[in-house]
């Protein structure tokens, strides 16, 4: 069994977006085109230029997500990683103020599933695997919040918490 001070992390990459794959090269034909029309002479080219080139730079930041889930301490923790090199922490919840953690499917979530006050935060792949894998966490009355946790995250969070947290 393990103890309250347990350390568990979990790396969980994001899909990529179509849209956002789509709108990266779009930008980068577009800065190149008007990079090569730069060559001719007319600034507002290279004005233009340096706008797409700071456009492809953001969008490749947002294309590849990747959310690390971090349990210490009866605290989970949630960090953006973009595009493998900025880290962004997005997300702290305390064990205690946590409602309910169960598999989003589960009967054990029926009573919240109606409720709109919820602000919904989806930390999942975004990827619909069969079976689903995804676990939705209610939190502090206020928040729905979607994992994508393994049996070790879960079972941490259930040393602690073992009637909030079912794993059917």
């Amino acid at each position: 069994m393990m103890s309250d001070n347990s350390y568990v992390e979990l790396l969980v990459a994001r899909k990529v977006s179509p849209l956002m794959l789509c709108l990266k090269y779009l930008l980068i034909v577009l800065a190149a085109f008007s990079f090569l029309l730069g060559f001719l002479g007319n600034i507002i080219f290279i004005i233009i230029f340096i706008a797409f080139a700071v456009g492809v730079y953001f969008v490749s930041l947002n294309a590849s997500i990747e959310y690390e889930y971090q349990y210490c301490e009866r605290e989970i923790t949630v960090d953006k990683i973009l595009n493998k090199s900025r880290r962004k922490k997005v997300a702290t919840f305390e064990v205690e103020r946590m409602e309910a953690f169960a598999p989003s499917k589960s009967y054990h979530l029926d009573e919240y599933r109606n409720k709109d006050s919820y602000r919904k935060l989806d930390f999942s792949s975004g990827i619909e695997n069969q079976p689903d894998t995804t676990y939705t966490m209610y939190y502090d009355g206020r928040e729905k919040v979607i994992f994508e946790p393994n049996k070790e995250f879960v079972d941490a969070i259930k040393n602690v918490a073992p009637r909030k947290v079912f794993t059917d």
